[in-house]
């Protein structure tokens, strides 16, 4: 595929199971072109361009004979490096020291260099020199929790980090199945923060920690306003994750994984149901984006333009994404590499990629900058 696109409105990365592949828009986000593969052969399950710095991004590759690697680009996505050092719990390659990279994440606003990292087996990790060296956060991975901390289908794994964008010293982590734990102190000490979350999988409904999250967002805009998309039901919290309310009612599903928000309207949320967790695919075969504008009151379906007659494909926790624009910009990806786009905040989409390989994860970002 081809085409470079500078000056580009919004520029998405797509990583796919064979690699990372880069839309760009035009400025009216009508036309698109695909650049790549980067990366060919690899999954990429995690990636972002630096809204810090814009032309810095990163990207986890793996590879079952290549090896595990973080990407890095330091001229806006057009080419790639290997780092010389992954996060990692030993330095040995054992599947036990690292098995995938599972989410990468810009650090605090004032603290260019920074990045979160979370693996599989579980861990937090952070760089301050843009990814070239790695520093295990052991008050997680020594937790005391961690016993009760069970691997699910997709095995034990922090799938979600990000830095509080109201307070740097404050991460917060997500892994299924552990739940979520939040650090007030640069990841010295954590604390699990699971109060209201469903989980009729666990031997007690009071306990604290063992939660299957799919999916963990902190909002830009509120202080406190945090979602998350669970193995059973989406939740809101308005206390930095204190205490969590259940937000499903009015969904065809409390089953999914992906989740977005709108950066400028703490009250605007999209997901995507999908059917039970045996089946694992867009909810009664119609691929539908839910959004609610009052904090999950209330939802409408988002259809016009998506495939509504036997679509039966999964959308990963990172494959809906937003670009921060107004109106706001979606962009959507699917298991069987069908990339769709919205300019007008849902309401219609179009098809700017298809035949992609399985997509794993998006990153929208406008003029240079990620979201």
């Amino acid at each position: 595929m081809t085409s470079n696109a500078p000056g580009a409105a919004v520029q998405v990365l797509i990583g796919t199971r064979k690699g990372l592949f880069i839309a760009h828009s035009d400025a009216e986000r009508e036309h698109w072109t695909i650049d790549g593969p980067h990366m060919p052969g690899y999954e990429i399950q995690a990636a972002f361009l630096d809204p810090r710095e814009p032309t810095l991004g990163y990207a986890a590759a793996h590879h079952p004979v290549w090896g595990i690697h973080i990407y890095r680009t330091e001229d806006g996505g057009q080419h790639w490096s290997p780092l010389r050092e992954v996060p990692r719990h030993r330095e040995d390659d054992d599947a036990s020291s690292l098995t995938m990279i599972w989410s990468l994440a810009p650090g605090a606003a004032d603290r260019p260099g920074e990045i979160l990292a979370g693996i599989e087996p579980p861990g937090v990790f952070v760089s301050t020199d843009r990814g070239e060296r790695w520093q295990a956060l052991v008050g997680f991975s020594d937790h005391a929790d961690r016993a009760q901390w069970h691997p699910a289908k997709g095995g034990l794994a922090v799938h979600s980090v990000q830095v509080d964008p109201h307070d740097g010293n404050r991460f917060f982590a997500a892994m299924s199945a552990g739940g979520v734990y939040r650090s007030d102190d640069r990841g010295v000490t954590w604390r699990a923060h699971n109060h209201g979350i469903r989980a009729p999988y666990l031997a007690s409904a009071e306990a604290t920690c063992g939660h299957c999250v799919h999916r963990l967002l902190v909002h830009p805009a509120h202080a406190k306003r945090c979602y998350q998309q669970s193995h059973h039901g989406i939740y809101r919290s308005d206390d930095g994750a204190e205490h969590w309310q259940e937000i499903s009612a009015g969904l065809p599903s409390d089953f999914g994984y992906a989740l977005a928000t709108d950066p400028q309207d703490a009250d605007c949320i999209y997901c995507v149901p999908e059917e039970s967790s045996q089946f694992r695919a867009t909810a009664e075969g119609r691929l539908r984006v839910y959004r609610s504008r009052d904090g999950g009151t209330t939802w409408e379906a988002l259809t016009h333009g998506l495939p509504q007659e036997n679509v039966f494909v999964t959308v990963l926790r990172d494959g809906l994404t937003s670009d921060g624009l107004d109106p706001l910009g979606l962009v959507l990806g699917t298991s069987s590499g069908h990339c769709f786009a919205s300019a007008d905040g849902g309401e219609h989409w179009q098809l700017i990629a298809g035949y992609l390989p399985g997509i794993l994860c998006l990153n929208a970002g406008h003029n240079g900058a990620a979201q």
